[in-house]
């Protein structure tokens, strides 16, 4: 079986990190796939939604398997950066790419830089087992994936310090509290509830789906002026859809909406 597994179920891609008794740590291999795949998936239009999960259930990821770490030529502190820059980068860079949703469903221990993989993610749902811990400091590392980027993003300034300087774990139900998780599951009903919500969006209007979370992202880094010029000329695109005509029809018909993604 491959370490990592790529499937779709209708208009949804699903990733499976398939190294259960590493506890899905991930390989540069993996990582290369993982990255190629997403930048696949936004080019294909049969794709409107991707989830990540991880084998079993006793982790999601714990972060880069060392002994593939420790194989690679990495004496010198300029192959270390590229190991990560090359590699680790460009699952980062993939997703700020990707305009589709991107779920994840955290199965077990979200660890380091399994933690960070999650962040990445647009939401999270985990497994009343998860667990997650940025451990970078028991080790002497800092969060070199991209860690320092998102979680302050999601938790704020102070939390994302707490968690980074002391290497804590978090219960599933404290990752909801602090924002990190926006539903807990039981584990049986974990991906069965996440491939719901990807079907709920995949048979939502997809062009503004899609311009939401471009919407969404880029606002966050913007002054009001421009984030008002960017969602003005979405909006004025998104009303020649013929999504949007469907709903107002099935609005003023009192019936249920047929989106068909166009």
């Amino acid at each position: 079986m491959s370490d990592i597994q790529f499937q779709k179920e209708g208009k949804i891609a699903i990733i499976t990190l398939n190294r259960p008794n590493r506890m899905n740590a991930f390989t540069i291999d993996m990582i290369d796939q993982w990255a190629d795949a997403l930048v696949e998936y936004q080019r294909d239009d049969s794709v409107h939604a991707v989830v990540l999960t991880g084998a079993g259930d006793r982790a999601f990821c714990s972060g880069i398997d060392l002994n593939d770490f420790d194989s690679m030529d990495i004496s010198k502190s300029i192959n270390r950066k590229e190991v990560l820059s090359g590699h680790v980068h460009r699952i980062a860079l993939a997703l700020e790419g990707l305009d589709k949703p991107m779920l994840c469903a955290v199965n077990g221990s979200a660890v380091g830089a399994g933690m960070d993989m999650s962040l990445m993610c647009d939401i999270r749902f985990a497994s009343e087992n998860a667990r997650f811990c940025e451990g970078y400091i028991k080790v002497g590392l800092v969060p070199g994936d991209g860690g320092a980027y998102y979680l302050p993003r999601i938790v704020g300034l102070s939390k994302a310090l707490e968690l980074l300087w002391t290497g804590d774990f978090l219960s599933a139900q404290e990752a909801k509290e602090a924002g990190i998780v926006s539903k807990v599951h039981s584990p049986e009903d974990l991906m069965p509830k996440t491939m719901e919500f990807a079907e709920r969006l995949v048979n939502s209007p997809t062009v503004a789906i899609r311009m939401i979370k471009r919407a969404v992202y880029q606002s966050s880094r913007m002054e009001l002026r421009p984030a008002l010029d960017l969602i003005s000329s979405h909006f004025a695109i998104v009303r020649d859809t013929e999504d949007h005509k469907e709903g107002i029809n099935a609005m003023l018909e009192k019936r249920p909406p047929r989106f068909t993604g166009n």
